[in-house]
């Protein structure tokens, strides 16, 4: 009994670690603030994590503007496979979730289907965002203009990674230069 109780407790121990480590990550953390004045107009989607309703788009960008009874107009436009192709909008809107800090949303293109907005990260000066999905499943790196310098995109993954979301899926959005 005495030898088995070590092997046993490791076992134990094991087992205890891998029902850890299938648990849920918890949802990453949003900026502390964003000032909604600040954040509106024209963001030019840099890359993303693709998904099917994004196939094939480039010339990406979303525009948020106020609306009369207090939502959001999150409207994005997109040109398919060509810079030369028709410019289409989507229209959307959005509202805020959390007021506190204005940070989390919830956007809808679709009546009835509504999905969680985040703002994960946001430079000081409002020159790029990244936002996504609740659990950052979906990414996008948006910029008020159509690239972003190395240095400063290479930056924004490292901020990703420190906050445990996993910048490996994005992939950019051709936008004409």
């Amino acid at each position: 009994m005495r030898r088995s109780l070590p092997v046993l407790l490791v076992l134990l121990a094991s087992f205890g670690l891998a029902a850890c480590s299938s648990m849920p990550k918890p949802a990453p953390t949003t900026v502390a603030h964003v000032d909604l004045d600040r954040y509106l107009g024209r963001w030019y989607v840099i890359s993303h994590v693709p998904y099917f309703l994004e196939k094939g788009k480039v010339a990406t960008y979303d525009t948020y503007a106020r609306r009369p009874d207090g939502k959001l107009v999150n409207n994005f436009t997109f040109r398919e496979k060509s810079f030369d192709a028709p410019e289409k909008t989507w229209e959307g809107v959005a509202w805020v979730t959390d007021t506190t800090t204005n940070a989390t949303w919830k956007v809808r293109f679709l009546w009835p289907f509504a999905v969680t907005y985040k703002i994960f990260a946001l430079d000081p000066d409002y020159h790029w965002a990244v936002v996504g999905t609740g659990d950052a499943g979906l990414l996008w790196v948006l910029a008020r203009e159509t690239t972003l310098p190395e240095t400063t995109y290479t930056a924004i993954l490292a901020g990703l990674r420190a906050k445990g979301i996993d910048p490996t899926p994005l992939v950019f959005v051709p936008q004409p230069r």
